[in-house]
């Protein structure tokens, strides 16, 4: 069958089901099914028992849990008090002053967790309510912590890096270091906008006139440095081939607990919590994993990845021309679903299209994280536009107009991964 038609009969089934309310996983597992009845020959039920358990028992994916567990500790913690006074010395002598924090904050925060909802409510509880009382202006506010908040998904330890990496058969542990220069990038470009805006004028629009001596500042870094370490510890071990990722992500649960019980945070009842809701985010991913990978071998025996590599390598398009393509398709499709779902619900078909135009799959991975991380500020519905508004009770229409500088740079971000792939290859090419 034509592979625009089965494209089209795949992609019904599946907005049927998504529509309908069911969950993505069993949304997954019913668009498979569906396929393989109408057209295959293949036993669906013996295809999907050994496919879902090849897919639930890789040891690759036991990193994600703990990296997830890890984060779930620390959000309990007295992190955000510590990231802003740890920061503020540092941050307010800078053009843009304590705006800075927002960004610095969720860089930071990102390294210890791979969620971009989570970044956004940490780093946003302590500063958001610090810097409208200061008299910063609350479009700048609130958008910096939109845009900042979505490097939870590129900076390591990432969620989605795990997934991508298990999905196309990549090293994790090569993912995790691709991620962290242009991480570092994307925080560069929003400090050089707050930058900007406090010398074109926006310092008159601000009242904090505190003035922090040297000893403040090296005082202040006792409040960052149980969380530097953490960092430390877990890349350095990673990028120095002293631990795998799953490794490191052991020595990031021990850290955390650590913290957490010297800032006389750990309780039982704080354990708990943290253990369930790692729990809960790591089978809602896996669940949605395996029905992607049942879903990957479903389409394998259509034929369906193979006729549309070959129609799109019909066309005829350059590879910046098809970066263009994809960066559309991913903004729009993590309109309406999140990061991992638009990212395992499209790799059958992507990946093969990604590795006939000859692009890295190492490259190609930080490439659509900051792709995704777009579509979560997308205006007007973006994921981490509608955290934001619950946690500041703003109307949508304003936090979107808030955005969208932070939207435009995440843009300039991706031109330049584009033009310049050794951002993303420079460190992992040279890993021990």
């Amino acid at each position: 069958m034509d592979g625009i038609l089965l494209t089209v009969i795949f992609l019904f089934v599946l907005f049927l089901f998504l529509g309908s309310g069911l969950w993505i996983g069993f949304s997954l597992i019913g668009v498979a099914t569906v396929g393989m009845m109408l057209f295959t020959d293949r036993p669906v039920g013996d295809a999907m028992a050994t496919v879902v358990w090849s897919a639930a028992s890789s040891w690759t994916l036991t990193a994600l849990p703990l990296f997830v567990w890890m984060g779930e500790i620390l959000f309990r913690t007295k992190l955000s008090e510590n990231l802003f006074k740890g920061l503020q010395p540092w941050m307010q002598p800078l053009p843009g002053g304590l705006l800075h924090v927002n960004i610095a904050g969720s860089a930071i925060f990102a390294a210890i967790c791979g969620s971009s909802a989570a970044t956004v409510l940490t780093v946003g509880k302590m500063s958001v309510p610090e810097l409208l009382r200061r008299g910063y202006p609350p479009r700048l506010v609130i958008g910096t912590l939109a845009g900042a908040g979505t490097l939870g998904l590129l900076i390591p330890p990432s969620i989605i890096f795990i997934i991508y990496g298990v999905t196309v058969n990549e090293s994790i542990a090569k993912l995790f270091i691709a991620g962290v220069l242009p991480g570092l990038m994307i925080a560069a470009l929003f400090m050089g906008f707050v930058a900007a805006w406090d010398l074109l004028g926006g310092r008159e629009q601000r009242s904090d006139t505190e003035v922090h001596s040297w000893a403040d500042r090296i005082s202040a870094l006792a409040q960052l440095l149980p969380i530097l370490l953490l960092i430390g510890a877990v890349m350095g071990s990673i990028y120095f081939g002293i631990a795998t990722a799953t490794e490191a992500a052991v020595l990031g649960v021990i850290g955390a607990l650590l913290i957490s019980f010297f800032q006389r945070a750990l309780t039982w009842e704080s354990f708990a919590e943290s253990l369930l809701g790692a729990t809960r985010t790591s089978c809602m991913i896996a669940f949605i994993l395996a029905g992607s990978t049942f879903l990957t071998l479903a389409m394998g025996f259509t034929g369906l990845p193979r006729a549309l590599a070959e129609w799109i390598a019909g066309l005829h398009l350059s590879p910046h021309m098809l970066i263009v393509a994809l960066t559309i398709f991913y903004v729009i499709l993590g309109c309406f679903l999140d990061g991992i779902s638009a990212i395992v619900l499209t790799m059958a078909v992507i990946e093969p299209i990604a590795r006939q135009a000859g692009f890295d799959m190492i490259w190609f991975g930080v490439f659509l994280t900051i792709v995704v991380e777009v579509a979560q500020i997308t205006p007007p519905i973006g994921f981490n536009l509608f955290v934001l508004q619950g946690m500041t009770g703003r109307d949508m229409g304003f936090i979107a107009r808030a955005a969208l500088p932070m939207f435009a740079l995440l843009l300039v971000a991706v031109a330049l991964i584009a033009i310049f792939p050794e951002i993303a290859l420079w460190l992992p090419t040279h890993m021990k």
